[in-house]
């Protein structure tokens, strides 16, 4: 049986994302609303990157114009020195809600790229099985999406993703809305075939400790609009496991950081500001006398 085996392993890493000067607004004239403003940022060919900030920040519009699937108002997005002027298989999103195929069993799901190219081919076949097998599927290849826990939903997604080979690998909040232990399970999975592929990654979240865990490059943006705040190297050695991250100096150091600087830019959206928000604990805490 022919292995698995990622563009990323046949030649070196490719899928360098330069994010230059970009701001990206929506509607007109007064009703124009900057979601993005002056931002700019590099993902590393063969690199995890993550980027974490408040909820409703800007992040899914920076995934929908690297994705090539709106175009910036400013500004320019490049993939390899060449611009990015709309979708293209080198780049692949997952996004946050399922979207695989409830007609089509786990291995037609994972199919379903080549074959729409016209590549139903012995190879792409054999492509397929190795990749349901390195996910952990083959006893469930010909269930369907329906007869899936969560997590296994979300692997046969990766698989159907990088059977593409797409040069970067665009990730949305994938694991958002599972348990807490198939989420750490499949952090730590993912984890570990990012360790073994070094496919370029662009992971988006919300949660600081999946950030810190996943992380080779963490990048901390604002409050709308977006703009980056903090771009931290996480210096943490591979491979990693949840039960020892915890206790790592160094992770926790970043941890820390990480969450003043998103702590001040939540603040922000909160009672109207930070100020407002900081006047009203302080008011509350003087009427109950907690803290």
């Amino acid at each position: 049986m022919a292995e698995f085996t990622p563009a990323t392993l046949k030649h070196p890493p490719q899928g360098e994302i330069r994010v230059d000067n970009v701001s990206h607004s929506y509607g007109v004239g007064k009703f124009a609303k900057e979601v993005v403003k002056d931002c700019g940022f590099t993902i590393e060919a063969g690199k995890l990157t993550v980027m974490i900030g408040p909820s409703g920040c800007g992040k899914s519009t920076l995934i929908r114009l690297i994705a090539g699937f709106e175009k910036p108002s400013k500004g320019s997005i490049s993939i390899d020195g060449k611009p990015i002027t709309g979708p293209g298989k080198d780049r692949l999103v997952v996004f946050q809600e399922t979207a695989l195929f409830p007609w089509m069993s786990a291995y037609n799901n994972t199919l379903y790229g080549p074959r729409a190219r016209g590549e139903d081919t012995p190879e792409i076949h054999r492509e397929a099985q190795s990749l349901v097998e390195r996910v952990g599927l083959t006893a469930f290849r010909n269930k369907y999406p329906t007869q899936l826990s969560g997590g296994m939903q979300r692997r046969v997604e990766l698989a159907r993703a990088m059977i593409n080979n797409p040069k970067v690998m665009i990730l949305d909040e994938p694991f958002r809305g599972l348990d807490a232990m198939t989420k750490a399970l499949m952090q730590e999975y993912y984890s570990a075939l990012h360790e073994e592929f070094h496919q370029t990654a662009f992971f988006v979240t919300t949660d600081i400790d999946e950030a810190i865990f996943m992380a080779d490059r963490l990048i901390i943006v604002s409050n709308i609009p977006t703009r980056v705040c903090a771009v931290v190297e996480v210096d943490v050695p591979r491979p990693r496991r949840l039960v020892d991250i915890y206790e790592n100096d160094r992770a926790n150091q970043i941890k820390m950081s990480a969450l003043s600087m998103l702590h001040e830019e939540a603040m922000k959206s909160f009672v109207g500001g930070s100020k407002a928000a900081s006047d009203f604990v302080d008011a509350y805490s003087k009427r109950t006398g907690k803290t």
